[in-house]
């Protein structure tokens, strides 16, 4: 693959992975953002989120410049301006993350089963049994089914926890023993423990509204790893205030980072991270090695894997 130009949005650990995976291939470091004059013999560009790109209405002069294609640090496609996603082939980075979210989905899990941090003691004064819960037995459902639902399916049924999803195809679920339901209200009225896993676009807009969390089962841990725009936060917090809801754990907000003072800071029932479920180092090789296969597809003339639908838009 010698000869081969990329400019990388990614950082420089990012681009020390993809230099040792694919050898002889020329990476060019470039800031987040729209791409501005990028030189000619440059083929593809990694392209990663920023508010800056996504809320850049027209492209740079020149795009596409001489790209070959485009390959996406993210599986979803919201936050990427239209014209990013065209004229040249664009692949997403679908599956990469899927283990990391799966596992920070698993983690949630056991932190509100097990009371964690809450359960430890410091002091002998607090030497007094307190009462879990247990994962094996309890019902996980799974809002969205692609590659992060399919890996939490796989470990969850692997804890004895019993699986039931909904996506929107009508397809067989990949992952045996995964039970499907005929709604959002089934979802909510059967789960302990409810994982958005879905992807950002206007069908999946506020699923989490005060209509679907009427339907809660008590004692429902709501866990979002997808998009803040998933939950109607108004709905939720009122729902955490009137024990509807028992508790959320939330990696992603709308907007991110919330305002100061946001009422789901410090709130008791929620769980709150700055969007950093899938930051681990096995998310860079994955994505290194997904950019190496489709660097060897594009010298070869093959389809590119993860390749988006022409005139596919968040």
């Amino acid at each position: 693959m010698s000869g081969v130009r990329i400019a990388s949005q990614l950082d420089a650990r990012f681009n020390a992975l993809l230099a040792a995976a694919v050898p002889g291939v020329e990476i060019l470091a470039l800031p987040r953002g729209v791409p501005h004059g990028l030189p000619d013999d440059v083929r593809v560009l990694l392209a990663a989120p920023d508010p800056g790109l996504r809320d850049a209405v027209a492209p740079p002069s020149g795009w596409p410049f001489g790209l070959g294609f485009v390959q996406l640090v993210s599986s979803g496609i919201d936050s990427f301006p239209g014209w990013l996603l065209e004229p040249v082939p664009v692949a997403s980075a679908r599956g990469v993350t899927a283990d990391s979210l799966a596992e920070f989905a698993l983690a949630a899990m056991f932190a509100a089963a097990k009371q964690l941090p809450q359960l430890w003691i410091d002091e002998p004064g607090q030497w007094q049994p307190r009462p879990l819960a247990s994962l094996a037995g309890s019902t996980l459902a799974i809002y969205g089914f692609g590659r992060i639902g399919q890996a939490l399916a796989r470990k969850a049924l692997a804890l004895d926890i019993e699986v039931i999803a909904l996506r929107r195809s009508a397809r067989p679920f990949e992952v045996a023993g995964v039970r499907g339901v005929a709604s959002v209200e089934e979802l909510f009225a059967r789960a302990d423990h409810l994982v958005l896993a879905a992807p950002a676009d206007p069908s999946t807009r506020h699923v989490v509204d005060r209509r679907s969390l009427a339907h809660a089962k008590p004692g429902l841990h709501l866990i979002n790893i997808a998009r803040g725009s998933l939950v109607d936060q108004d709905a939720l917090l009122d729902a955490l205030d009137s024990g509807q809801l028992a508790l959320a754990s939330l990696d992603v907000t709308e907007p991110e980072p919330l305002p100061a003072g946001h009422r789901l800071y410090g709130h008791p029932k929620v769980r709150l991270s700055p969007h950093t479920s899938a930051n681990t180092p096995q998310v860079y090789r994955n994505l290194a090695a997904l950019l190496a296969r489709n660097l060897e597809h594009f010298r070869s003339g093959r389809p590119l894997e993860n390749l988006l639908a022409q005139g596919e838009t968040a």
